[in-house]
């Protein structure tokens, strides 16, 4: 006997869910680069990211195994720590030390270059990009010029750096992870947000980031939302495009989440993005939007 409520199913259609989870990922990852900016305001930059997804990781691998999914093995521990390494030490934890000096919606564009990386690393092991992603190449590394030009980068180079080193790590950091035994993807996930207070926590002790105050409870907020939000619902919300969508749309939130993170910043965040700005990002999300569409005509 179905004892499912008549709305359940309707409720459960991809119909519904595909575009709730499209928002979720635009509108909560295009976030949290602002959330990421008030956190350090009374949080250290890596210290946060180190408190961030351990707990995250922490919560989602608990619901995981209470679900029934295996645990990873020895070895899967493993290739995530070092997985965690690129995506959440270099990736996440320069993102934040970037945003000290660097707004937030500058960051997530310059964040967005991560798909040229991807496509230069990915080269590394074999599958060079075709004309079309050498031309979304040459255009993306054109815009990520003209954002330097802008007064949002060129005034804190050291965050110019952070972020460039941020998205290179992200791109190496997944391509060395798809040819490495990983556990299934939310358990990979949890695995690897739970390793990943390793390499931040160390990343925190170099630079020698320590509590000097109470965190204020904005800040806190902040954090929490980062976990809730950013770490647990935003991830679910892709893996469920990952499987019930195409690929290009899954991955779309490349280019959407630095247009939402400059509005968010602009109108939340009191951030001044100026015209070389605004050229820089149009650049970018141009080679990103060609190397994507390249890929799908594989």
């Amino acid at each position: 006997m179905n004892n499912a409520a008549p709305g359940d199913s309707a409720l459960s259609s991809p119909r519904v869910l595909v575009p709730l989870a499209l928002a979720g990922v635009y509108l909560i990852w295009g976030s949290t680069y602002l959330a990421i900016r008030i956190g350090i305001a009374d949080y250290p930059p890596f210290l946060m990211a180190a408190i961030r997804f351990p707990i995250a990781g922490g919560l989602m691998y608990a619901f995981l195994r209470w679900r029934g999914v295996p645990a990873p093995t020895r070895r899967q521990w493993f290739n995530c720590l070092i997985t965690s390494v690129f995506l959440l030490g270099l990736g996440n934890g320069l993102v934040c030390f970037a945003e000290q000096t660097v707004p937030s919606g500058i960051a997530a564009v310059a964040v967005a270059s991560v798909g040229l990386f991807m496509a230069i690393f990915a080269g590394i092991y074999g599958q060079w990009p075709n004309r079309l992603e050498w031309l979304g190449l040459i255009i993306g590394f054109a815009g990520v010029v003209v954002l330097n030009l802008g007064s949002g980068l060129r005034a804190s180079p050291l965050g110019a750096i952070a972020l460039v080193l941020a998205a290179a790590g992200w791109a190496y950091g997944s391509i060395w992870s798809r040819r490495r035994d990983m556990p299934a993807p939310t358990m990979g996930a949890a695995a690897q947000m739970i390793c990943g207070g390793i390499p931040l926590g160390l990343m925190a002790l170099a630079a020698g980031e320590r509590f000097t105050h109470v965190p204020s409870a904005h800040a806190t907020l902040a954090l929490a939302y980062l976990i809730v939000a950013g770490s647990i619902i935003g991830f679910t919300a892709y893996i469920y495009l990952l499987h019930n969508v195409r690929p290009v749309l899954a991955t779309s939130y490349a280019y959407v989440n630095p247009p939402v993170a400059v509005l968010v910043g602009v109108a939340l965040g009191g951030e001044a993005v100026h015209s070389l700005d605004i050229v820089g990002t149009a650049v970018i999300l141009a080679g990103v939007v060609a190397i994507t569409l390249a890929k799908t005509n594989r």
